[in-house]
């Protein structure tokens, strides 16, 4: 993913994220699976999709905690 999308998303809000972590997800699922059967030429993408789900969650983690600070004064 490019430092633009992680600035789009960091724009986004949770659901939102949400719906796109469930793509990579699934994108990811399908991509081991041709892994295994040996269809996937590019063994990168499963990696790549990887750090992109990890990327997500840790920006769904840090918009939870500024909220939970927001709330508590």
């Amino acid at each position: 993913m490019k430092r633009k999308d992680l600035v789009d998303l960091k724009i986004k809000e949770v659901e939102d994220l949400n719906k796109v972590l469930g793509d990579k997800k699934a994108q990811l699922e399908k991509v081991m699976v041709n892994i295994r059967a040996g269809k996937e030429k590019n063994l990168k993408s499963a990696k790549n999709l990887k750090r992109d789900i990890s990327q997500i969650l840790t920006i769904v983690r840090e918009k939870e905690i500024g909220e939970k600070e927001a709330a508590s004064p």
